[in-house]
């Protein structure tokens, strides 16, 4: 047991630099490594307190992005929807056309971005709601 007093107190009057190089060659000996595992955050187990029973809140989106992914072969006619929809000018919406995917319209109702949605693609642009 006086050993490893002793030992300890060598390690405890060692430099940081010292104790760096005591690590990698213990590492090496004994093909080992220091580092912490890491564990994924999903993969961790919950802990929930005696008597707690554990809650999942899910929020529902309320609040959506209508984005134009490719304009298909009407160009002119999505471009002029576009302008409908934004009320850009024809040379802004016909960039934002040309720069597919691009978002068409951000924070909008369920509802207004199926409305949206669904102009576009009547006149055959590939449109996503995120």
């Amino acid at each position: 047991m006086a050993d490893i007093e002793k030992l300890i107190d060598e390690i405890g009057n060692m430099t940081v630099l010292e104790l760096s190089e005591l690590v990698k060659s213990l590492e090496e000996k004994f093909d080992v490594s220091a580092a912490a595992p890491v564990m994924a955050a999903g993969m961790m187990p919950a802990v929930a307190a005696e008597g707690e029973a554990e809650e999942t809140v899910v929020e529902e989106k309320t609040s959506f992005d209508v984005q134009l992914k490719e304009m298909g072969d009407q160009k002119i006619k999505v471009i002029k929807e576009v302008r409908a929809i934004t009320g850009l000018g024809l040379k802004e919406a016909k960039a934002a056309v040309e720069e597919a995917p691009t978002v068409v319209k951000e924070g909008v109702s369920q509802e207004e971005a199926d409305e949206v949605k669904e102009k576009l693609e009547a006149v055959g642009a590939v449109v996503e709601i995120l």
